[in-house]
Formats: C-alpha cells, structure tokens, sequence
C-alpha cells in the first residue's frame, strides 16, 4: 500500500489501488466499446474522493480515451465528422445547462446524494436492459433464428423541421435529432462525469439512424468536444481538477482500453455482455448501500488539509486557484497529448507486432514440418 496526497482534493489514496482500478475499468471499456466513466466514478467516490473531484476528473480522463480511440478511427476513416459537430453543437448547451444544475445541488449541500442517486438508478436500469438483451440473445441462439433489421428505421424525430443531408452516413433528415441527443448526452456528462458512450451508442442506432460502422469512432469524437468543455467548467468553477489524480487515471484506462480491445476479439460477447449487466446492477446495489446504510463515522476519507507540500504540489494548488481556466487548459493539453501518444504508438507497433507473430508462427509451422518430415 503506498498512499499519495491529492492536493487539489485534500484526500489521500492508495496509488496502486488507483491504477488497478483504472486499469480494470479500461479493459472492461475496450471489451464492450463503451466509456468507463460509469463505473470509474462511483470507484473513486468508494476511495474517499468527494463526488465535486471525482465527476470533473473522470471527464479528463475520458478525454485522454476519446482522443486516442477516435484517431483510431480517423486512420480507418470511420467517422462522420458533420453529424459529430451537431451532437455537439446540442452538447456545449447540455453541459452548460448540467454545471448548472451542478452548482445549484452543491451549493445547498445536496450533490454528493444527487449523484449517488443518479448512478444508483441509471447503473441499475442500464444493467437490467443489458441483462434482458443477453437472455432473449442466447434464447435465439438456441433457437438458431436470425432477426434481419432494416438499414434505418424512421421516426417522428428524424421527421422535424430543418432537414439536412448527412452523405458520410448517407441519411436526410432534423438536424433538431443529434442536436437534441448532444444535449441530453452534454448535461449527463457535466452532472455525473461519464461520456456518455453508453447513451450515445444506442441513440444514434435506433433514434438517428446511423450505420454501425460509423458510430464508435463518431462517439468518440463527440465524446473529445464534451469532456473539454466540462473540464474547463469544472476547473473554472470550483478549481477541482487534480493532475496528481488525472494523471494515473489516463496512463490506468489507456493501457486498460489497448488490453480489452485485444481481449475481445477472443472472447464471447454474449457471455461478457451477462457478467458486465451484473457487475453494474452489483455497482448500483453498493453505491444504494454506501449512500444510505453503510456507518461512517469511522470513515477516514475526509479532507485533510497539508501546509508541508512539496514544490511540484504547492505549484499546483496555486495554479489552480490564481488561474482556473489556464490550468483546466492545461488539462486537457496533457489529456489530449497522452491519448494522442498513445494512439500514435498503437499505429506505429501494431504492424511490427504483426509481422513478428506471422515470422513465429512460421518458425513454429516449420519446426513441426521438420519433426513430422525429417529430411532423408
């Protein structure tokens, strides 16, 4: 166990227990291609960061993923980049209209149980969905029946007025449709510190329209525009970004999204779709229980105030109050900079790890030719 002190939060935790989790959480991201925030966020609230520092943190977090899954996509060409600047267009209001929300809930001293609540309900809903889409799934794999679904099913949304063409997804219809989804999406993301890929996701299927292939890489892109405006109103706001905590959540999550991405092409994601559905219902009955049953008087997450920082940490905690908008910039510079790194080593090493696999399966099919048909 080796503690370290946040000193824009007050609190102290455990280093190791920080990158695990995040590690974690970025595996199960990459696995099932969705934002950890919603999970991550409630796992830093169980560490004894106060929900004011653990909202605005993931969200920079998120960023640093954002980044380096989108350009993932924008070397594939998988993005709609017209119908993304709308949805964001819709979010900019969305997260103005959640700091908002934010600020009214914290100032009478109401947001750390506004949030619980949301988390609470939203985990065990979304987690429920997930738990009936996985049993009528294996049900029609047992039956082996195939639903064929049409390319894109209209309705009324798509149908309001100020209709425009989308050629990369090939659709006319509302612009009101993605704007209005960026608002619901923005306000979710300023409120609880998720990307809100997991709401995103089945919108842009069911409600816009878009092909598949299109909608990952256009959450992300999305997701990029959402996260740094919510830093930066955050930081503004209430100075409550903390670089000694971001900065172990990035380096956690990206390795972890690199690893679930690899794990999932081996693995059956109906099955991993059961186990994620309990581990979010499994969240919200813990967050439920925290919130409202669990004793803590004994609790020891508490601010606790240092004057002994170190040069590094002492420069931070200025920083942040002297010039809040600066220092939420500088965030989101360092958030988008790793994830861009890290992209940017995946496009390079990616290639050469392939090559070297092709080479030692070679070897190895040739070793087995030579023991099976040893030469005369």
């Amino acid at each position: 166990m080796l503690e370290i002190y946040l000193p824009i939060a007050q609190v102290n935790i455990d280093i190791f227990l920080l990158l695990f989790l995040s590690l974690a959480v970025g595996v199960l991201s990459g696995l099932f291609g969705v934002g950890g925030g919603f999970l991550m966020t409630p796992f830093l609230i169980f560490m004894g960061i106060p929900p004011v520092y653990a909202v605005p943190n993931e969200v920079n977090n998120i960023l640093a993923t954002s980044v380096s899954g989108s350009l993932t996509h924008w070397y594939k060409d998988t993005l709609d980049y017209k119908m993304g600047l709308m949805i964001v267009s819709g979010g900019v209001a969305g997260t103005i209209l959640g700091i908002t929300t934010f600020t009214f809930f914290s100032d009478i001293g109401k947001i750390s149980i506004i949030i619980s609540l949301l988390y609470m309900y939203l985990l065990a809903i979304v987690g429920t969905l997930m738990l009936i889409q996985s049993y009528r799934e294996k049900v029609l794999q047992r039956k082996k029946i195939s639903i064929k679904q049409k390319l894109h099913e209209h309705n009324w949304l798509q149908g309001l007025p100020i209709r425009m063409r989308f050629p990369k997804s090939k659709l006319y219809e509302s612009a009101l449709t993605p704007i209005l989804l960026g608002l619901v999406v923005g306000f979710v993301a300023a409120m609880m510190g998720i990307g809100g890929a997991f709401l995103m996701v089945p919108a842009m299927i069911y409600i816009v329209g878009m092909p598949v292939k299109l909608i990952p890489g256009t959450s992300l892109f999305v997701t990029i525009f959402i996260s740094a405006i919510v830093t930066v109103l955050h930081a503004f706001n209430y100075g409550s970004i903390d670089l000694f905590l971001v900065v172990p959540l990035i380096l956690g999550s990206i390795v972890g999204v690199q690893l679930g991405q690899k794990l999932g092409q081996f693995l059956d994601s109906t099955e991993l779709k059961s186990l994620f559905a309990m581990l979010l219902i499994s969240v919200a009955i813990a967050i439920g229980y925290d919130s409202f049953f669990r004793d803590k008087s004994n609790f020891n997450g508490e601010k606790i105030i240092k004057t002994d920082l170190n040069a590094l940490a002492e420069f931070t905690v200025n920083f942040a109050s002297e010039a809040p908008f600066l220092y939420g910039t500088l965030a989101i510079l360092l958030a988008i900079a790793l994830g861009a790194l890290i992209a940017f080593m995946r496009k390079i090493l990616s290639p050469i790890i392939r090559k070297m696999l092709r080479d030692f399966r070679k070897k190895e099919v040739k070793k087995v030719e030579e023991v099976k048909f040893p030469e005369k």
